[in-house]
């Protein structure tokens, strides 16, 4: 039975742009479709400037989470090559083949433009025996930082690669998935397509998306977990003999208190606090550049509490969500505090972040954010910040900046076999939107995965 494609890919982020790819190189013959719900990656914009327009105004389609390139094109651009944190992918490839894969995925960033930038690694530091003096616990990895601006390069050089040799339908979200004789057919507004094989790769922001498709599939999920917490903006000098050396540190602290996990999450020196909008939910994020000129006085990092859920709650993402709501309501976005005022049981104002040594580069809304966050999960992050002052002298200054709040979404997680595929012969879930990566390397080696699976089946060569 004749199809339209050889091949649906649903979602332009970094699993499916390397899916794209790796059948590209080595399956030319091949009759190709991506599917993406947001902008091409010259339309993708934000409005917010600053001056005339200072806070999201709830476009149709985010550009800064949707578009060629997933939310990651705006992101810090950094890959970090680990099993310890990231995803759980080496549970279904194994850890060898997983890190040969963000090896490989290194490689391709290099070709296309990332060349030149620094590959940082934890190996050998000395700051892992200092964080275990104070029972923090450093984990391992390599880290490649492309920069924003020289991962939007990457993407525009892959992109010009791969849009003579993929039909690329943006603007085009799917409206439904199913399973017809020999293959699979998606539905984009007034328009069906049919296809052998089917690749879904939707990200994050797809996980609403992602629970419906399950649901009319008969594919078995899992509950996963949410991520809540702040993002902390102090000073360059704070961090700077961590960040010279690790750039990205990826440090884990068990409260004393409840027990509870609390980490540091995408660290960014010398970056800038940006607003991201998921949903209609506005949370926040941070973003650093590879150039210097970019760079500002000042460092961010997100603090977060993982919070799983039993039975009977399995809305994990609705929790994080109704929380960022909350904040919403309260600061009309994002809320920022000085740390001083937190713990003294004091909102910040307009007037005392005016005066405080440390200049926002984020324009939040000053507020008070024990009204938002639960007790746990604020008592876990005022104890980790006291924890990171014994190695970061500065970190709990008064002046120290949170802006909350920061949510992590992350999909259901999705039930595929060891291929990565489900229940339903030549379906594949890939990337964050399966719930088995959580970050760009990751995602992206799922999507060089499965192209070598589909490439297999063919009797045809791969890496």
């Amino acid at each position: 039975m004749g199809h339209d494609y050889d091949i649906i890919i649903i979602g332009a982020g970094p699993g499916g742009i390397f899916s794209a790819y790796e059948l590209c190189q080595n399956a030319p013959g091949l009759k190709i479709a991506v599917f993406e719900a947001g902008h091409a990656l010259k339309q993708r914009k934000c409005p917010i400037d600053g001056d005339k327009i200072k806070s999201c105004i709830g476009c149709k389609t985010c550009s800064i989470m949707s578009g060629f390139g997933g939310a990651g094109a705006f992101s810090d651009g950094k890959y970090n090559i680990t099993n310890d944190f990231g995803g759980s992918l080496h549970k279904y490839i194994g850890k060898q083949r997983a890190l040969a894969l963000m090896h490989y995925v290194d490689t391709i960033n290099l070709k296309f433009g990332g060349e030149g930038t620094k590959l940082y690694s934890t190996a050998g530091s000395q700051f892992k025996k200092q964080c275990i003096q104070y029972d923090l616990h450093l984990l391992d990895a390599s880290v490649r930082h492309l920069g924003t601006d020289i991962n939007y390069q990457v993407l525009g050089n892959l992109n010009r690669f791969l849009e003579d040799k993929v039909e690329f339908h943006f603007d085009s979200p799917v409206d439904a998935v199913s399973v017809t004789e020999g293959g699979y057919t998606i539905t984009s507004g007034q328009k069906s397509y049919t296809c052998d094989k089917c690749i879904i790769s939707v990200g994050r922001s797809g996980s609403n998306w992602m629970e419906h498709i399950c649901k009319d599939l008969g594919i078995a999920t899992n509950s996963n977990r949410v991520d809540i917490g702040v993002r902390v903006e102090l000073p360059a000098e704070v961090f700077s003999h961590i960040t010279d050396e690790l750039y990205e540190s990826k440090i884990l602290y068990c409260t004393q208190k409840y027990g509870d996990m609390v980490r540091t999450f995408c660290m960014n020196p010398r970056g800038a606090v940006v607003t991201e909008n998921t949903n209609g939910i506005i949370t926040v994020n941070g973003h650093s550049y590879e150039d210097p000129e970019k760079h500002t006085e000042n460092t961010n990092f997100a603090l977060l509490v993982a919070k799983h859920f039993s039975e009977p709650f399995k809305d994990s993402n609705g929790y994080g969500e109704s929380i960022a709501r909350l904040s919403n309501m309260l600061g009309g976005g994002v809320i920022v505090q000085r740390f001083g005022d937190l713990i003294r049981g004091r909102r910040s104002t307009p007037a005392r972040i005016e005066e405080a040594f440390v200049t926002p580069t984020l324009k939040a809304t000053p507020g008070d954010l024990s009204l938002v966050l639960p007790k746990r999960i604020l008592d876990g992050i005022i104890e980790m910040i006291y924890a990171l002052d014994k190695i970061a002298p500065g970190t709990a200054n008064d002046d120290t900046l949170l802006y909350g709040v920061e949510v992590k979404f992350y999909n259901m997680e999705v039930d595929v076999d060891r291929n990565l595929e489900s229940c339903h012969k030549g379906l594949y879930i890939i990337g964050d939107g399966s719930g088995i990566t959580h970050s760009l390397s990751h995602a992206s080696a799922s999507g060089v995965y499965v192209a070598g699976k589909i490439l297999e089946g063919m009797g045809l060569p791969h890496p």
